[in-house]
């Protein structure tokens, strides 16, 4: 007997586009709180009008900026001043807007982790319309200047805490507005951590922020249509406006350019917001019904359903990115880290994956 499926109505997605400033104490975090409430009740009452408004979404950095990264601070110190924890008064505060708003909200923040003592994840979240934190995804691959630990970094003790299943690297979440996953920033680069949640089951990604110049030349765009038609799934792409480095800037850098969007299943932009000046926001109808009738009837652009997995798995028999590196010590600093990454370059060359250009070869 076939599944029965309760049908999930239209509904209205908002990517918010907000003006960030950078935090430098936990305190600070409650000013840019007060500006996304501010944004989100503005959106949904304009939005709202033409269809009910289901779920908002906020991008990396919003909350906390990107302080540690920008000035390179020590990795502990940072926890001690800046991380929060999940559930806490952040996601409390957050909640109380998702009762207000009747919506679901995703957010990301680099967070405390009950399992690692002096370690700091980068964090995605999703909370329901009841406030209550449904889901979390742990950032697992970043810039080689992020400061975040992730599950690579730790791989023995992650193993250990959260086993080896799609779960412990890709959870995906089933709400009554689809099934919700989380890739953040960096992690939207590679096509297999969206192919993972894919895997996992889930229809709706949250991909969120990219930096300057990248937004700008196109690769932000490309990445978020990519990971969407490859996977046959809606992306969500929230992406800042102006950014405040510290909270007494007394002007915005645009580093991140906006340009906030969203895209449907077929890799279709269905909105976008390419300002970065200003607060704003991207808005689009999501239909998870139409989502799930294309991978039902489709012969030809569901892509999952053709996957040979054996053959692919060969790809990755061969381990490249030094693991276990943050057991004992916390993540690097940047030159020290870029150190690490050096490394790993130089391990595609040795493999013979590459090739060296001309001038490493001059005698």
């Amino acid at each position: 007997m076939a599944e029965e499926n309760k049908m999930i109505e239209q509904y209205m997605a908002l990517a918010l586009q907000p003006i960030m400033r950078g935090a430098h104490t936990r305190e600070d975090i409650t000013r840019n709180l007060d500006h996304i409430t501010e944004l989100a009740r503005a959106a949904v009452w304009l939005t709202a009008i033409d269809l009910p408004v289901r779920l908002i979404t906020i991008p990396e950095g919003a909350l906390q900026g990107f302080t540690d990264e920008i000035f390179d601070w020590d990795h502990v110190d940072y926890i001690k001043k800046t991380a929060i924890d999940i559930p806490g008064k952040e996601t409390d505060y957050l909640g109380e807007l998702a009762r207000e708003l009747d919506t679901y909200i995703i957010a990301q923040a680099k967070v405390t982790h009950p399992s690692f003592e002096d370690r700091f994840f980068n964090c995605a979240f999703v909370i329901d319309p009841k406030g209550k934190v449904i889901h979390k995804h742990y950032k697992v691959q970043v810039f080689a200047r992020e400061h975040s630990t992730v599950p690579h970094d730790v791989w023995d003790q992650w193993l250990e805490v959260n086993g080896s299943g799609l779960d412990a690297f890709f959870p995906v979440t089933d709400t009554d507005i689809g099934r919700i996953g989380c890739i953040i920033c960096m992690e939207g680069s590679y096509p297999e951590t969206a192919r993972g949640l894919a895997m996992n089951g889930a229809e709706i990604v949250y991909r969120p922020s990219y930096p300057e110049p990248y937004v700008a030349n196109g690769l932000w765009e490309v990445q978020n249509r990519a990971r969407a038609l490859d996977n046959t799934m809606y992306v969500i792409a929230p992406n800042p406006g102006g950014y405040y480095p510290a909270p007494d800037s007394q002007y915005p850098i645009d580093s991140f350019g906006g340009n906030s969007m969203i895209v449907n299943y077929q890799g279709t932009v269905i909105s976008n917001h390419k300002s970065g000046g200003a607060a704003s926001y991207a808005g689009a109808i999501i239909d998870i019904e139409a989502l799930r009738q294309y991978r039902a009837r489709s012969l030809w652009g569901n892509w999952l359903k053709d996957l040979r997995t054996e053959q692919f798995r060969l790809i990755y028999d061969e381990p490249i990115y030094e693991q276990n590196r943050c057991i004992k010590n916390p993540p690097l600093k940047h030159a020290e880290n870029d150190e690490v990454v050096k490394a790993s370059i130089e391990r595609m060359y040795e493999r013979g994956i590459w090739k060296r250009p001309a001038y490493m070869t001059k005698k």
